[in-house]
């Protein structure tokens, strides 16, 4: 494999700068982490985006959150066909084997993902259109909500709103999970949407009782 290179050096230094502090002034935690295995109360589900700091938001301890990040945090329906299913298989593990207590889906302002997908609805991203496009394949997923939003407000209204949806979505299709479904029946996993608005810092729940989303 000749097209791998070695750290850029920004990274190199950060990584010894943490080893030199953060590491060595935690060293048995890790190594109690290494021996003992991992143990996470909860699974978190968010975007990749580089400005989601889930670890940053709710100032977790190593081991403590079980983390899976994909475009616009979306999880796919229940398919066991035998093909590759990335986002099943880290819920599979995370509830079948970990046995989280908690399921957090958490959404984001200013997701390019979720534009990605209103723009492709609307007929504005040929070049998400085609089987060519994994992230345009990957939106179909969202697309259905389409819908529930584009007769509402201006752009920026709907992207929002939008953006809430595929929390939504991705509730219920972890609802689909039949082994997932019945231990929500059973009151050992609980499920969680949460939106967090990049610029302002604030962080929205999705009430069940109000049906819809409120500042934490």
């Amino acid at each position: 494999m000749h097209e791998a290179k070695p750290l850029p050096s920004y990274l190199v230094q950060r990584y010894q700068g943490w080893k030199v502090t953060s590491y060595a002034e935690n060293r048995a935690w890790y190594q109690k982490l290494a021996t003992d295995g991992q143990h996470p109360r909860a699974m978190v589900i968010s975007c990749c985006d580089s400005r989601v700091n889930v670890i940053s938001m709710f100032g977790a301890e190593q081991g403590e959150l079980f983390i899976h990040r994909n475009i616009a945090n979306l999880v796919p329906p229940y398919q066991p066909d035998g093909k590759e299913h990335g986002t099943s298989a880290a819920i599979e593990y995370a509830v079948q084997v970990l046995k989280v207590a908690h399921l957090i889906v958490l959404g984001h302002s200013n997701c390019g993902g979720v534009q990605g997908c209103l723009n492709m609805c609307r007929g504005d991203a040929p070049e998400l259109e085609g089987n060519h496009s994994f992230v345009g394949r990957w939106m179909d997923i969202l697309r259905p909500k389409y819908d529930d939003v584009k007769d509402i407000g201006d752009e920026d209204t709907q992207l929002r709103a939008l953006e809430k949806s595929s929390v939504m979505m991705s509730l219920e299709n972890l609802m689909s999970f039949p082994w997932l479904a019945d231990k929500v029946a059973e009151d050992t996993l609980t499920l969680h949407g949460l939106w967090v608005d990049i610029s302002a810092g604030t962080l929205e729940f999705y009430d069940t009782q109000e049906a819809r989303f409120r500042a934490v």
